[in-house]
């Protein structure tokens, strides 16, 4: 390995954590362009913000999320930022503001760290000041044999936590091939965290295989100071790079040929119920220089990624500040949180600029929670309202609001480009499972909806319902459901336990579903509302559900169509959903009835 060491440090494209201030003077060519560094949770500690804003690249400046040690801002005239005469108010009007989400995620981080920070909350079974060193078991049981397996190269990129290599494989069926090696030190696993991670990454990198841009994983080795993971090598550098030699800005049709990639890999990822965590223009590499080439795309990293069920929701806080979800600074979020990031990615694509900025992680948390992305600046003004329309639906803040990636794939702006292909999409899944569930009430209701659906807003569903195969009278089945996804199966599938969903969807082993019923099923009311036109929606709707299915209907009769129990107050719960005229459901009641009882209305009210 002296081969690697010995060579000068030079940024790593694989796993880098080398932030370094941006210059504040003009651009100048000819000096290198630091880039943002890529983020396994296990470095992300000692990345710091030291950069100021490049006035050529205004949208730029080294990610803050690390999640990093903050350091004191800097005071007018080097003095405090009251005068000494000043007094303090006794009494506010206006409550104090929330602790900072950047506490709690660098309290994470110095865990994983195996160090301590002042604010760090200490874990069940953990003393405040710390005990004595733990014994770490650091076999992962990977194949022993890389020395003979492989003749390694240069050095290729540096982090703070490992470095990665050429190599070439010296034997074996891939003799002659290159690749890059990963190599991350046993010494800096200090926690079983960090040991976990590194487990669960191989896991990840192994089981998900197969997808064109998805780097490739070839095997893992180790021996008794190392763990290298061996990878596809790829030449043509980070998406990020190609961002700053564009000027920060691409067309239309440049943008849309990243987010078709973008969006077909991380699709497939949801698919088999893996969740990213850190989407950014550094987790992308491109597999040839050449950018006249048909250059792919391949996403990286999976150092924070994780399996997560159908139903389940993550709380551990990590990502990237620039690119951070709402719900993830909520402590609760699932695939989506991808999605905002990729809505990141093309807000700074088209624009140049980043939709949410402060000089602190604090303050971009903030705006990541309260603040809206502008679309009145140039060039917004200029581009396609399909463009626009595409970057808000996938920076909504509300996660089910927010459109799939493979719902992004079928959005207009994108449908017609390079004959782009629609994926399946989990998400169908989980919205036939909560209308398999509901009431005779509320799936009428949901017909009713699904009727006024324009031929875009079907686009979608009809590319769903073909990739499901239905049979030659147009209908469906569990079985066309389970053979759809075992098509696209890896061992990813297996580990985020989707093929124990199905049983969610039994209802389906006896009967049929037509097109008219799916789109009933799986439609999504809350993307819907998300939309101008839904107030359209819902008359048109309503007006439809007055013809064909509503009738005067008693409160407890509605409270048991609703599944609510005795213990709860219906008649407050449910007093505004009937009309006091005739008994039948009120335009307000039908659209309650559309989203269902939710807990938190319930919880208001007991």
């Amino acid at each position: 390995m002296g081969a690697c060491t010995s060579k000068p440090h030079k940024p790593n494209p694989y796993s880098s954590r080398n932030p370094q201030p941006l210059p504040s003077h003009p651009y100048d060519p000819s000096q290198q362009i630091p880039k943002t560094p890529l983020t396994p949770a296990r470095d992300r500690k000692d990345d710091v913000i030291a950069g100021k804003q490049s006035p050529f690249f205004p949208f730029y400046s080294p990610s803050p999320a690390r999640f990093l040690k903050k350091s004191p801002a800097p005071t007018p005239g080097g003095g405090g930022s009251k005068s000494a005469s000043s007094t303090p108010r006794r009494f506010f009007r206006r409550p104090f503001p929330p602790p900072s989400p950047a506490k709690h995620i660098r309290a994470v981080l110095a865990r994983r760290q195996g160090k301590k920070a002042a604010s760090a909350i200490p874990e069940e079974g953990e003393e405040e000041g710390g005990g004595g060193a733990v014994d770490l078991d650091k076999r992962f049981g990977f194949s022993k044999e890389f020395t003979s397996r492989l003749e390694v190269g240069e050095e290729v990129g540096r982090g703070h936590f490992g470095y990665t290599c050429s190599a070439r494989f010296k034997k074996g069926e891939l003799k002659g091939q290159q690749v890059a090696v990963k190599v991350i030190p046993k010494a800096k696993m200090t926690t079983a965290i960090a040991i976990e991670d590194v487990r669960r990454e191989v896991k990840i990198l192994r089981a998900l295989n197969g997808h064109k841009n998805l780097v490739q994983y070839y095997d893992a080795f180790e021996d008794q100071d190392n763990v290298y993971i061996v990878m596809e090598l790829c030449e043509g550098g980070e998406l990020l790079d190609r961002i700053l030699s564009k000027g920060g800005k691409y067309s239309e049709d440049d943008a849309k040929a990243v987010m078709v990639q973008i969006l077909n890999v991380v699709a497939f990822c949801h698919l088999q119920g893996v969740v990213h965590r850190d989407l950014k223009p550094e987790n992308f590499l491109y597999t040839s220089k050449d950018e006249s080439s048909e250059s792919e795309l391949k996403a990286i990293d999976f150092g924070l990624s994780d399996f997560v069920r159908p139903d389940e929701r993550l709380n551990d806080i990590v990502g990237s500040a620039y690119y951070v979800a709402p719900e993830v600074l909520h402590r609760s979020y699932s695939t989506e949180a991808d999605v905002w990031s990729i809505g990141v990615i093309a807000y700074i694509l088209l624009c140049g600029s980043r939709p949410f900025w402060a000089r602190t992680e604090s303050g971009i948390f903030r705006a990541v929670l309260k603040a809206d992305p502008s679309f009145d600046e140039p060039p917004w003004p200029s581009l396609s309202t399909e463009a626009k329309d595409f970057v808000k639906r996938l920076l909504n803040k509300d996660p089910r609001k927010r459109i799939s990636a493979a719902q992004a794939l079928s959005h207009p702006w994108l449908r017609n480009y390079n004959n782009v292909k629609v994926p399946l999409d989990l998400l169908i899944f989980k919205l036939m499972k909560i209308y398999m569930r509901s009431s005779s009430l509320r799936k009428a209701a949901l017909r009713a909806l699904s009727k006024t659906l324009t031929a875009d807003e079907l686009y979608y569903l009809r590319e769903q319902f073909a990739l499901l195969e239905p049979s030659k009278n147009g209908s469906i089945s569990l079985e066309n459901i389970s053979k759809a996804l075992m098509k696209q199966a890896t061992d990813a599938m297996k580990e985020s336990r989707i093929p124990d969903f199905l049983a969610s969807l039994n209802p389906l082993q006896y009967r049929r579903m037509d097109f008219e019923e799916f789109c009933a099923a799986a439609l999504s009311v809350h993307q819907l509302e998300a939309l101008d036109r839904w107030e359209q929606h819902a008359r048109c709707a309503y007006e439809l559900f007055e013809k064909d299915g509503n009738r005067a209907i008693m409160i407890e009769e509605l409270a048991s169509e609703l599944g609510l129990g005795p213990s709860i107050p219906v008649h407050v719960v449910l007093h505004d959903w009937i009309r006091h005229t005739d008994g039948k459901l009120s335009f307000l009641g039908f659209v309650k009835l559309l989203h269902g009882v939710s807990s938190r209305s319930l919880a208001k009210v007991q």
